[in-house]
């Protein structure tokens, strides 16, 4: 089997394991994540973050993005503005977000476009080597790139539930690893050779 087709097999099977989770379930440990990486997250005052509202059956980041708010982050959330690119719209206080593509949400072309710091990044799958599995429209890594491709270097923190790490992901040469993973059970960093 091939990389791409190994990566839809699990890609398919952790999404379906994710979409068994009773909402209640969800619910709890989305809360879980904000109580593990709330007030660990290394973060200074002024630095932008990336999050995402929930789509589907994702955790729901929002009560950490509060956290990191309180704790002097900038906030953005990701808009797809074509086939192929998102780039990240800033989230402030008072100003509606809409939808933006694909179920997403996020605020709209009047909201300056930053360039994050940190991503917290949804995802299919992970692995214990910080290997990632998107959800196979590559939208994440050609944002990634082309902030690296400018000297931004994003850490990058995948958000799953517990039920989406797999033993290994195929890694293909264009994939970026993870910096960390957070989880219901906690926050875990990757070691980075």
């Amino acid at each position: 089997m091939s990389p791409k087709d190994l990566k839809a097999a699990l890609r398919k099977e952790r999404l379906a394991l994710r979409d068994e989770m009773p909402l209640e379930v969800r619910i709890e440990a989305s809360l879980s994540m904000a109580d593990h990486a709330g007030d660990i997250i290394a973060l200074d005052p002024g630095h932008v973050v990336s999050g995402f509202w929930p789509i589907r059956s994702e955790a729901d980041i929002r009560p950490l993005m509060v956290r990191l708010k309180d704790r002097g982050a900038r906030l953005c959330l990701p808009v797809i503005v074509d086939k192929k690119t998102i780039v990240f719209r800033e989230l402030v206080d008072g100003v509606a977000v809409v939808g933006t593509g694909f179920g997403t949400t996020g605020p709209g072309p009047d909201a300056p476009e930053l360039d994050p710091d940190i991503m917290l990044v949804p995802l299919s799958a992970f692995d214990s080597a910080g290997h990632r599995i998107g959800y196979g429209a590559g939208y994440y890594d050609r944002a990634i790139d082309r902030l690296r491709r400018k000297g931004h270097i994003p850490r990058l923190i995948g958000i799953a539930f517990d039920c989406q790490e797999v033993a290994s992901v195929p890694a293909e040469p264009h994939d970026v690893a993870l910096d960390a993973v957070l989880t219901e059970s906690g926050f875990r960093h990757f070691r980075q050779d």
